[in-house]
């Protein structure tokens, strides 16, 4: 299929959409390593998360609802010690981990405010 475009096409980052901006940074930094590396506002309402070649986006919602479907997919090293992780810092551990017959090991958790993560390692 071509680009409709023509254009060359670079990075695409998830936004989630959070209750309390802080805590899912905290959240983030202590189960995946994310640093704050931009944020926007008083109060802040928007904010860039990164580690390594990952990058996620925070926007502030009031009354937010997160959706009942994956949101992102994150590409680990270590699927299964990330799951510890996540239970560690108590995330609700929507698709407990397996292998796919498509090539991932993969677990689905969700972070505070519902968001689902879809969380992968290739094998």
């Amino acid at each position: 299929m071509n680009n409709a475009t023509g254009q060359k096409l670079g990075r695409i980052a998830a936004t989630l959409g959070v209750t309390d901006i802080d805590r899912s940074h905290q959240v983030f930094n202590a189960v995946f390593g994310f640093e704050k590396v931009f944020e926007n506002g008083d109060p802040v309402g928007f904010m860039i998360l990164k580690k390594d070649d990952a990058e996620l986006h925070l926007s502030l919602q009031k009354g937010y609802r997160a959706p009942a479907f994956n949101q992102a997919h994150m590409l680990v090293g270590d699927a299964d010690a990330a799951l510890r992780a996540c239970e560690r810092h108590g995330l609700r551990i929507i698709r407990h981990i397996q292998d796919k017959d498509y090539g991932l090991r993969a677990f689905v958790f969700a972070d505070p405010d519902g968001n689902r993560i879809d969380v992968g390692q290739i094998i």
